[in-house]
């Protein structure tokens, strides 16, 4: 492929030889001038137009042609939620309360005698990134001396409870799931053994995520890794879409002042030599698969509906926050790791079993490995 120096060189010498060749050939002066004139106008009208079609300028812009991910890093990236569930029939084996599944690390389901097991697909591009499930070990190398914040509802409370369950030991695990499943609260913990701090801050709402990131600006002060969530509040209490998109675009300006870095993005991340100046991680906590039928009450399946969820979701991307529209932000999709597992996975149809939170914390440790170029 060409670069644009290159092209342009290539157009002006079209420009000034082709009209010479053709006076060569004994064609008349008005021919030649027409031929020229029509050539360079054709030109001049495509090199005005090409920012207007995004796949020319990057064919423009970019040093080789094409905008280039460094070592199939953003390909990798994109598969990262490429990932099937082995789900057994299940049975009930006690009696449970809605709060006893949920300070597990899921709903009801864990009271289920289930064997519930997830594995990246088994497809040739996939196997290429050699995305790996980390031992407590692995992980706690990776994070090691790390400011870590999730920000959110209650699918950010499991996410930490995921997270915490693949690096501390089971005796550890039982004094923090109290703590942590103190509703409406906020939760911190230091791992002195690996240096980790690990911040869960209760933000239901859109807005409180961004008075979250005016407190990092005036604090000067960021995490190392950020993943940070909101919407099925709002889609419950407030039920319109028009104005969770307006929080966002807020919350995206915030983010802007707020962050200690400026960089290039490409469709999966920062194009090939944009230098990034930032050690920073940030992933944005998607809403869940909601099973309409399966909601515990009727305000929720008369407002958490697919066109609800739909609206919402078109918001989300409409507000350029994500990487794929153009921001900061890597979708952790839970929605499509929910969808994937499917009803036998959840027993209140938002709240779903403790492996797909721990699928969403690797898929976080395979990018974060991914992003820094690391391998195990």
């Amino acid at each position: 492929m060409i670069g644009a120096v290159q092209l342009g060189v290539l157009a002006a010498c079209v420009v000034l030889f082709v009209p010479m060749g053709m006076a060569g050939w004994h064609l008349s002066r008005n021919k030649m001038l027409f031929f020229s004139g029509a050539l360079f106008i054709t030109l001049a009208v495509g090199v005005h137009l090409s920012p207007y079609f995004p796949s020319i300028s990057h064919f423009l812009m970019s040093p080789s042609g094409t905008v280039v991910l460094g070592d199939g890093r953003g390909s990798c990236l994109s598969l990262l939620h490429d990932v099937v569930w082995d789900v057994k029939p299940a049975r009930l084996k006690r009696p449970v309360s809605y709060a006893d599944g949920y300070m597990n690390g899921s709903s009801k389901s864990s009271a289920y005698d289930r064997e519930l097991s997830w594995s990246w697909a088994r497809l040739n591009s996939v196997l290429e990134c050699d995305f790996q499930k980390l031992r407590s070990s692995d992980a706690s190398d990776l994070l090691n001396g790390s400011w870590v914040v999730v920000a959110g509802d209650s699918q950010a409370r499991l996410i930490v409870l995921s997270l915490l369950d693949l690096v501390l030991d089971s005796d550890q695990m039982e004094s923090v799931r109290g703590d942590l499943f103190k509703r409406h609260s906020d939760y911190r913990i230091m791992i002195s053994g690996i240096g980790l701090k690990l911040d869960f801050i209760w933000a239901p709402y859109v807005s409180n995520l961004t008075d979250l990131m005016l407190r990092f600006r005036q604090n000067v002060n960021f995490p190392d890794v950020l993943i940070m969530g909101s919407g099925l509040w709002h889609m419950l209490h407030v039920s319109n879409a028009s104005d969770y998109g307006v929080s966002l675009q807020m919350l995206s300006s915030s983010l802007v002042s707020a962050l200690p870095f400026s960089r290039e993005l490409g469709n999966d991340g920062p194009v090939t030599g944009s230098a990034p100046i930032r050690s920073q991680h940030l992933f944005w906590l998607g809403m869940p698969n909601l099973i309409n039928s399966m909601l515990n009450t009727e305000e929720k399946r008369e407002k958490m509906n697919d066109l609800a969820f739909y609206s919402y979701n078109m918001e989300l991307h409409k507000s350029r926050i994500l990487r794929q529209a153009g921001g900061h932000f890597l979708l952790l999709d839970i929605h499509s790791l929910t969808q994937s597992c499917g009803p036998q996975c959840t027993e209140d149809g938002m709240h779903y079993d403790g492996a797909v939170y721990n699928a969403a914390v690797q898929i976080v440790l395979n990018a974060l490995l991914i992003e820094s170029n690391q391998k195990l």
